[in-house]
């Protein structure tokens, strides 16, 4: 199976990603409330998933991460 893109994120990195982004997804039902609640969830979410899958699109396009530039 054809990967469609390339992992740009290391383990380490990974690793801060996930638990960053869960982190602010759980904080967000603690301390907010209502819509700013799931929106900020979503983006912690969405920044711990980008560690899940080991690639980071706004890496890519700043030529940040693994391989060097793109």
């Amino acid at each position: 199976m054809m990967a469609f893109y390339r992992k740009n994120i290391g383990g380490v990195h990974q690793a801060v990603r996930v638990a960053g982004g869960l982190a602010v997804a759980a904080g967000a039902f603690a301390a907010l409330s209502g819509a700013t609640a799931w929106l900020v969830a979503a983006g912690g979410a969405a920044f711990a998933l980008t560690g899940l899958v080991g690639y980071c699109p706004m890496c890519a396009v700043a030529g940040i991460g693994k391989g060097g530039p793109a």
